[in-house]
């Protein structure tokens, strides 16, 4: 399951009754998130816009100095982080490209820049070769073998990636132990994930440093929500944001909880059309759509997925979102052709049981029953435990006829309403 969590769009309308539905017991409150919602200025902004420029006068008298490159790709990756603007992420990979084609690729350091770069854009195959050429370099050999098993996990090529974790799964040391929580996740095993997460919290508070300590609170807050522990989720999310205001991943985890937990649509909207005004990434699109469909307000939910369409035939955006175009192209414009083809496609270049998931519910969509079941048995099932894949092997499993485990994966998918929202949650008690 991936760590962060997912925001999807899943298809048919939503009968009427579900926007009147009861509300959960309310645990967020306005006044506490309200401040973090105004923010006028974003210091990372202006901070890093300055160190770009800096870097970027003294690149231009004196251009032989490569390692300025490096400097200014840092500030442009913090640029995209705070803003969401691809552009940032696309010149960063520029520099450290630059910066490694004068190295001759024989800077580990360098190529482990670039590999994260690439990883934040999914190119994960071009990832693990620069990482092969950094591990036979050996500087700092640690570093590397812990984003391998990172990119190994990522290509779902399980073995290497257990392979890598036995090296430092042991080690006292926040990067193992992020690593080791984000193992036990894949394995399903939840609260093992969490303990291992909340020590390496602890880790990053007593070495008080706030950059491991808001990526710690966010990821933490994701796992408490997959748990069911909102109020715990909600009160890592505020964490964040007391570090960084800006922090858009942990505002927006907090318009989940309203839509999702406290049914408050309205709200949710609020806050995340506050996020977008400050904060750029396609997927938000998607959420309003999802809210919108909620709300019944169907030409509102067409808008937001027409426009997620339009954002991402930005070339930059790569492969990015193409999990999400897969979803949106076979249960919202019935093109499961098109579908299909990038599916495969994506199976092509990481496939994991969720890319196999997204090529199965295609095919199922597409009427293709019995070719979707020999996908979900031979790649998916026993092999993740994401609520979203577990839910599409049990409708490919009803519409086959199998019908003896579906009602203990229908209790096992309830447990997960909060993560899956109040859509999912409906088609699941149909099952």
């Amino acid at each position: 399951m991936n760590t962060k969590i997912a925001f999807q769009i899943l298809g048919v309308c939503m009968l009427m009754m579900s926007c009147t539905s009861t509300p959960s017991q309310k645990i967020t409150a306005s006044k506490s998130y309200n401040t973090y919602l105004d923010i006028a200025e974003n210091r990372t902004t202006q901070t890093a816009t300055e160190i770009h420029k800096f870097w970027s006068e003294k690149l231009e008298k004196s251009p032989n100095q490569y390692p300025y490159h490096s400097k200014i790709a840092k500030a442009e990756t913090q640029l995209f982080n705070a803003t969401g603007n691809i552009t940032h992420l696309a010149e960063a990979a520029r520099h450290l490209e630059l910066v490694n084609e004068r190295t001759k690729y024989q800077n580990a350091g360098y190529i482990r820049s670039l590999t994260r770069n690439y990883i934040s854009q999914h190119r994960f195959q071009e990832a693990l070769v620069l990482l092969q050429n950094a591990e036979v370099l050996g500087e700092n050999l640690q570093a590397t073998q812990k984003m391998l098993f990172d990119v190994h996990l990522e290509l779902g090529n399980i073995q290497e990636a257990e392979t890598y974790l036995n090296i430092f799964k042991n080690e006292n040391s926040f990067d193992a132990m992020i690593r080791l929580s984000k193992w036990y996740d894949h394995k399903g095993k939840l609260l093992a994930a969490i303990k291992m997460m909340e020590k390496a919290m602890w880790k990053a508070e007593a070495a008080n440093n706030t950059a491991l300590q808001q990526w710690s609170y966010t990821n933490l807050a994701d796992f408490y929500g997959h748990a069911g522990s909102i109020k715990d989720a909600y009160e890592h999310y505020l964490k964040a944001l007391e570090l960084d205001p800006n922090d858009a991943y942990a505002k927006k985890g907090i318009a989940w909880i309203v839509f999702s937990h406290e049914k408050n649509p309205t709200e949710a909207l609020r806050i995340l059309n506050t996020i977008m005004s400050q904060h750029k990434a396609p997927d938000y699109y998607l959420l309003k759509a999802e809210i919108a469909e909620f709300m019944g307000e169907n030409a509102e939910k067409e808008k937001n997925i027409a426009a997620f369409m339009k954002a991402i035939e930005d070339e930059k955006y790569g492969v990015m979102y193409t999990s999400y175009a897969i979803s949106v192209l076979s249960e919202e414009l019935n093109n499961t052709e098109k579908a299909l083809e990038i599916a495969q496609q994506e199976i092509e270049l990481r496939p994991t049981p969720q890319a196999y998931d997204l090529l199965a519910w295609t095919y199922h969509l597409q009427g293709d029953a019995a070719k979707a079941l020999d996908i979900v048995k031979a790649h998916i099932i026993d092999k993740t435990f994401e609520p979203v894949a577990m839910y599409h092997v049990a409708e490919i499993l009803k519409a086959n006829g199998e019908t003896a485990t579906i009602q203990d994966i229908k209790s096992e998918l309830l447990e997960s309403s909060f993560e899956l929202g109040p859509i999912m949650t409906q088609k699941i008690e149909r099952l």
